[in-house]
């Protein structure tokens, strides 16, 4: 419950920040009454609903904040944070480009804000600008089995310097979603031979790309995502994690 209030009140502060044009290349959330273990989520989550860097700072009574960012891709975040702290508007602050902790003082706050959002403001352009998602290869549903998804995990451990495979589904017909869970899309895909793949879009709803898919159930999809193997009462089945979707010949439903 404290990370889900702590959410919402972050959210509503970005959506007041960024307006009804969708400018700022940064969002800096700060409040007091956050624990400071759930700030890493909630930037984490801001990032993820905002498609660009975003911090949020816990504040103490005493007038110190803790908090924490997560970046997009293409966009150094620890760069700018080193910077900030030799100017001195942080009192201490580090990380590396996808991720950075941040410690200073209220009254820093507003100037912070706008450093972050002069020092990034291109690089956030340019990677948004590309919102690129590459494919590392296409199957049918028939296809998308636990050994499949087995030997694609032989790639692995996965991370920024090993990235998981995305897989894509082309025209595969869009024949369940519902709502699950805290705002997850519960999918299920179809190929032409009538092969089935269940599918989920975490923390979807209300997003592009929650939107993409509800509009579009019983239609033909490309669909991107990665496979991960579900073990329930003793048995195995692959879950398509839903990355992306795009209408055939009509360009991407963007959901960034």
């Amino acid at each position: 419950m404290i990370e889900q209030a702590a959410e919402a009140q972050a959210e509503a502060e970005a959506l007041a920040s960024l307006g009804l044009e969708d400018k700022g290349a940064v969002i800096v959330t700060a409040a007091e009454g956050w624990h400071p273990g759930v700030v890493g989520l909630v930037a984490a989550r801001l990032k993820e609903k905002f498609a660009r860097p975003a911090f949020a700072i816990a504040l103490e009574p005493g007038g110190i904040g803790t908090g924490s960012g997560r970046s997009i891709g293409g966009v150094d975040l620890g760069k700018a944070v080193r910077q900030a702290v030799r100017d001195g508007l942080l009192m201490k602050g580090g990380g590396h480009a996808m991720a950075a902790g941040v410690t200073l003082r209220k009254e820093k706050l507003a100037e912070f804000r706008a450093f972050m959002e002069s020092a990034l403001a291109a690089d956030v352009a340019n990677s948004r600008h590309e919102n690129e998602l590459f494919i590392d290869g296409a199957v049918a549903a028939r296809a998308v089995t636990p050994e499949f998804a087995a030997t694609l995990n032989r790639a692995g451990p996965f991370g920024s310097a090993n990235p998981e495979p995305v897989i894509a589904l082309p025209s595969h017909q869009l024949v369940y979603a519902d709502e699950v869970g805290q705002a997850h899309l519960r999918l299920r895909f179809k190929s032409g031979d009538g092969s089935i793949v269940n599918g989920i879009a975490f923390r979807s709803v209300g997003q592009k790309l929650g939107s993409a898919l509800t509009q579009n159930r019983g239609q033909q999809l490309h669909v991107a995502g990665s496979l991960a193997v579900d073990r329930w009462q003793g048995s195995e089945r692959v879950q398509f994690r839903v990355l992306d979707v795009a209408a055939p010949d009509q360009g991407p439903a963007v959901i960034r």
